[in-house]
């Protein structure tokens, strides 16, 4: 019975679960995101984005521009980040058009 509990317990989680929409990400959701994949520049401006409390909506806004505002002058940090950005982008508007997809063909059954 124990043995049980314990394997249910240790037991993944269901993998089709989908992650929380990009743009209801909270600060510390960027947070986690940031170190997670740009982790090189993290300890860099991890205080940049919380002062500007950068959200996921804001997060997916983000151009050069606005990473020079924040304070990030070095251009290959910039660049990186920036790549780091398009990827969220982009798997966040497949994730979007694979929604619309299922919805469009649940009204065709």
């Amino acid at each position: 019975m124990v043995e049980e509990t314990l394997n249910s317990v240790n037991k993944p989680k269901n993998k089709t679960a989908r992650p929380r929409p990009v743009y209801l990400w909270t600060v510390v959701d960027v947070q986690k995101w940031l170190r997670r994949h740009c982790s090189d520049y993290y300890p860099l401006y991890w205080e940049k984005f919380q002062q500007h409390d950068i959200t996921g909506r804001s997060l997916v806004r983000i151009n050069e521009t606005t990473l020079l505002r924040l304070g990030i002058d070095n251009a290959e940090h910039r660049q990186e980040i920036l790549r780091e950005i398009m990827k969220l982008r982009l798997k966040t508007d497949i994730i979007e058009i694979r929604d619309l997809e299922r919805r469009n063909n649940m009204n065709y059954d």
